[in-house]
């Protein structure tokens, strides 16, 4: 059976593909990155079998994801056309409730993969060119590992 042939986490962004009655088997590959759409079916008739379409697909899927991973570690910690800071992870934040306006200086980062600590400071309260200074601080501390989590 096809389905034994690996667990789930060897079938992200893979899908098992049997249509008879269009006589299509086989693997497909699906990923998508920055709104970039990639895919790729590898057919049983052209790869020898399920177990050989699936171990082409899977690698495939290895090779596209360690090649978009390389091109997201270059493109972290540079600033984008979107910064207005000019600083990378430190962003002014303006937020209405009820009526009243909060504005802060925000340094946000991650500490660990799957977590992200963010850090606020009020305009109101130490300036703007004040709180702007604090929050990068805050940022050069947090992606040094110097604060606690």
């Amino acid at each position: 059976m096809v389905a034994s042939m690996a667990n789930t986490d060897d079938r992200y962004a893979l899908a098992r593909i049997d249509l008879p009655g269009v006589g299509t088997h086989g693997w497909q590959v699906r990923l998508q990155r920055q709104g970039k759409r990639y895919a790729r079916f590898f057919g049983d008739g052209v790869w020898g079998g399920a177990h050989k379409s699936y171990r082409a697909a899977r690698e495939w899927r290895d090779v596209l994801l360690q090649k978009l991973e390389n091109q997201e570690q270059i493109r972290t910690c540079r600033t984008s056309s979107r910064n207005q800071s000019g600083v990378v992870g430190v962003s002014r934040v303006s937020v209405s409730t009820n009526g009243a306006t909060y504005e802060f200086w925000q340094a946000t980062w991650s500490p660990e993969p799957g977590r992200r600590r963010t850090v606020k400071f009020s305009i109101s309260r130490y300036g703007e060119r004040k709180a702007f200074r604090l929050a990068v601080s805050a940022r050069e501390e947090g992606v040094s590992g110097k604060t606690s989590g």
